[in-house]
């Protein structure tokens, strides 16, 4: 028989409870074990292909709240100086969508309150097709204050980088690009959404930032394949 392989007890559990807490716990350590590992392989990956171009964004700056102020920015202005990573977010919000996709949104709630954090070690920055006024709009009416907002309306970044598909559909990729010996790197993409699909089985791909599910996910009810999150809810929906 295993042994307990703590002594933290909850108020009135029974012993059914912590056998199979146990259980659970010792998974949850190999999924730990396993989260490592996986970020090691990505770490250790070669470089990828350079960067086949130096893109051109239309750029509203790091504070969307504040600024009506446009300019161009290249990819490779987006490396401060001593920070050569940089990772990259397609926002599906395209020219002909009548509104952005409310997974995104939900993605970039959480991650604009990150960016002040994540600025101490990493660049970041957020790329949608919309022009840059459009998307400025909706920061603002979302509130967010910290994102890094660019517009690739007038290049091709987002279909080479799979933001964007052949026919103008917009994807929610996520890529990291390095810098070595001055030339910019692509690293890594988010690429589980290209594999075959597993029944039962979101796509994931960018799960690992996201905080919404991963919250749901330690709840009884888990997620559900009936609800997605919306832009708005209750009384919000009805302003």
């Amino acid at each position: 028989m295993n042994q307990p392989l703590h002594t933290v007890r909850f108020p009135g559990e029974s012993h059914a409870y912590r056998v199979a807490r146990d259980r659970l716990l010792r998974a949850e350590m190999e999924l730990r074990q396993q989260v490592e590992a996986i970020a090691a392989l990505r770490r250790a990956l070669p470089l990828g292909g350079p960067v086949p171009v130096d893109y051109s964004f239309d750029d509203e700056g790091n504070t969307p709240l504040d600024t009506d102020i446009e300019r161009q920015t290249r990819l490779s202005e987006l490396f401060e100086e001593g920070k050569d990573s940089l990772v990259v977010y397609n926002f599906m919000f395209g020219p002909a969508m009548a509104q952005p996709c409310p997974s995104c949104s939900s993605i970039l709630d959480a991650l604009d309150a990150e960016i002040p954090h994540l600025r101490q070690r990493t660049n970041v920055a957020v790329v949608a097709k919309s022009p840059i006024q459009r998307i400025r709009h909706f920061a603002r009416e979302r509130g967010w204050r910290h994102l890094h907002l660019l517009s690739s309306a007038h290049n091709t970044y987002n279909t080479d980088y799979h933001g964007e598909t052949a026919d103008g559909r917009q994807m929610p990729a996520l890529n990291v690009f390095t810098r070595h010996d001055g030339q910019i790197h692509h690293t890594w993409g988010s690429e589980l959404m290209f594999v075959p699909a597993e029944p039962g089985q979101d796509p994931r791909h960018v799960d690992p930032i996201w905080p919404l599910w991963n919250v749901l996910d330690y709840t009884p009810e888990g997620r559900s394949a009936d609800w997605r999150p919306s832009l708005t809810y209750g009384d919000e929906a009805k302003r």
